[in-house]
């Protein structure tokens, strides 16, 4: 099959000759999928690393004898098992000189009476702050960020930041890389955020404190989120309409399985710096790979390297044993490099223009809405799994398992059903989820996981669609603009995420009435939005306003997510985690 004589405007018939996701796309497509199980990795790392086990104040001298309650030991580290957890115990310890101590989690006071060893005591004692340090339950965690730093009472909110500054770095990585692959290209950048994704992630591990750690894990945020969004741009680039759909929502599907990785090293590793080396390790093929990746033709044209480009095209007939595509006859090209019906003026578009109107502006704020629950909600049950009862382990792994069908669900149903409707059900099905786990009993706690997974299921359901249809629903001139605003509001509930898995110190369901709430919100407002099954994508926006007002569903053959989306501006837009 040959390449006729066609403009620019479809660059779309490449595939048609060389074949839209032949051996040549899926030994890229699996190579580039492989490093977002690294990304996944590092976006949840922080589960594990920032554990905070129970303490207590470390007696200022040599123990000669424990008691706690009415048992009595030797050694402290004997009765840990005998704390409960949300009470304020104390621990009476007697040092070698006689003193006797109380010792709590964030004080202890030395007994003025040094005559029995009591564990009641109703005389003068003295209050002091907790100099020597602490001493850590390590029944399950050897050492974590927070044991290697006390970052425990008065410090405790220094641990609390290791995920909100991560995600902080998440949000400043998606601008700046999706800038330079517009300039740089995106095979350059791809190099080097996974290169700096696994020289970050060792020099976390070999942080000599509390600051450095903090400086290496937001770099490597940076790096990861660069990573995700060019990925994004990469696939679509060099997958045709007809498999791009499927290509780009399971891209999410190796972010799954990033988190699944992360419980299962986080059960066989149990000291923090050797889990985050372990985690890092992941990223090693991929950087030993990526040199053999090419740049994508839609870049290379655009850049004017077109016989770069038509090399690219010959390797990609090749491997997918078809006949080649002459970009000359296609692109009506001049042989000086330049493509005769090429604007020479792009025009740039605001923010405002997504508020063009009032029902756009309505639309958009919706829409801001939605992303920012996907992320809120994607995140609050991932992070929270660890404290729903049962083995934190294996609760994680099955919050990433389930994201699996979660996207198969959604690249099937959203062509069947529609985008609006499968949408509208995720994040109802949330709120409902949410709602049952707040009546169910806190000693239940395998009903409790299993709702929890329904809840990720549905979030990550929603999530998965969100990219596609707010793609559909705006016209060519803000296409780009609309995505990139709503994944930058999704980051801001990414950011939001720890935070609320904090308030469950205030009422151990805050979290779930939080995303519950938002979610209900978000599924209700969408019956607002156009359904974009079957129709075309528009141009401008009196195409948008003509096809919203008529509501008529246009007869397509393959209309799917992103199929008319011939180059995703990768400065506006991209995949966010």
């Amino acid at each position: 099959m040959g390449c006729g004589s066609v403009g620019s405007g479809n660059l779309e018939l490449i595939f048609d000759s060389v074949g839209h996701f032949g051996r040549y796309q899926i030994v890229l497509y699996f190579i580039c999928a492989f490093q977002n199980i690294s990304c996944g990795i590092h976006y949840l790392a922080s589960v594990f690393l920032s554990v905070s086990p129970q303490h207590t104040c470390k007696p200022p001298g040599n123990v000669s004898r424990v008691l706690f309650q009415d048992i009595s030991s030797w050694r402290l580290e004997d009765i840990w098992t005998q704390f409960s957890i949300g009470r304020e115990d104390h621990i009476i310890v007697q040092l070698q000189d006689g003193e006797i101590w109380e010792l709590t989690s964030c004080h202890r006071f030395r007994r003025d009476d040094k005559s029995s060893l009591n564990y009641d005591y109703n005389g003068h004692k003295s209050s002091f702050p907790c100099l020597d340090g602490y001493i850590y339950d390590k029944s399950k965690w050897r050492s974590t960020v927070v044991t290697e730093w006390d970052l425990v009472c008065n410090r405790e909110w220094f641990g609390r930041l290791i995920q909100p500054t991560f995600m902080l770095g998440v949000l400043l990585g998606a601008v700046i890389f999706g800038y330079l692959s517009d300039r740089a290209g995106r095979r350059l950048v791809l190099w080097a955020t996974s290169t700096g994704v696994f020289l970050f992630g060792i020099a976390a591990a070999f942080t000599f404190d509390y600051y450095s750690f903090i400086v290496a894990r937001f770099l490597l945020a940076i790096s990861g989120s660069g990573y995700l969004v060019v990925v994004f741009v990469y696939v679509t680039e060099f997958v045709g309409m007809k498999s791009r759909t499927w290509a780009s929502i399971h891209l999410h599907s190796f972010f799954a399985f990033g988190t699944m990785v992360v419980a299962l090293t986080g059960y066989l590793v149990r000291t923090w710096w050797i889990y985050q080396i372990v985690l890092s390790t992941v990223t090693v093929p991929f950087v030993l790979c990526c040199w053999m990746l090419p740049e994508t033709p839609f870049w290379l044209l655009s850049e004017g390297k077109y016989e770069e480009a038509q090399k690219v095209i010959d390797t990609m007939a090749k491997w997918n044993r078809t006949r080649s595509c002459k970009l000359s006859e296609l692109l009506s090209l001049d042989h000086n490099g330049s493509a005769g019906n090429k604007s020479s003026q792009v025009e740039k578009h605001t923010l405002s223009d997504l508020f063009y109107d009032w029902s756009i502006g309505t639309r958009t704020l919706i829409v801001w809405l939605i992303w920012f629950t996907g992320c809120f909600g994607f995140y609050t049950f991932s992070l929270n799994s660890v404290n729903l009862g049962g083995n934190e382990y294996l609760n994680l792994f099955l919050m990433g398992a389930v994201e699996i069908p979660a996207y198969i669900f959604v690249c099937f149903g959203m062509d069947h059903v529609g985008r609006r409707s499968i949408l509208v059900f995720s994040l109802l099905s949330s709120a409902v989820t949410n709602g049952v786990i707040l009546v169910i009993p806190k000693d239940y706690h395998v009903w409790c996981v299993v709702a929890t997974m329904a809840g990720k299921f549905s979030i990550g359901a929603a999530f998965g669609l969100i990219y596609l249809y707010t793609a559909e629903m705006y016209p060519t001139t803000v296409r780009s603009l609309a995505v990139g605003s709503g994944s930058t509001v999704g980051r801001v509930g990414s950011i939001a995420a720890p935070f609320c898995i904090y308030l469950s110190s205030v009422w151990i369901f805050m979290p779930q009435l939080l995303v519950g709430t938002s979610a209900f919100v978000s599924g209700v407002l969408t019956f607002m939005l156009p359904e974009t099954l079957g129709k075309p994508l528009t141009t401008t926006w009196e195409e948008t306003e003509k096809e919203s007002s008529s509501g008529k569903l246009l007869s397509t053959t393959d209309n799917t997510a992103l199929e008319n989306i011939a180059v995703v501006n990768s400065e506006d837009s991209g995949l966010n985690k």
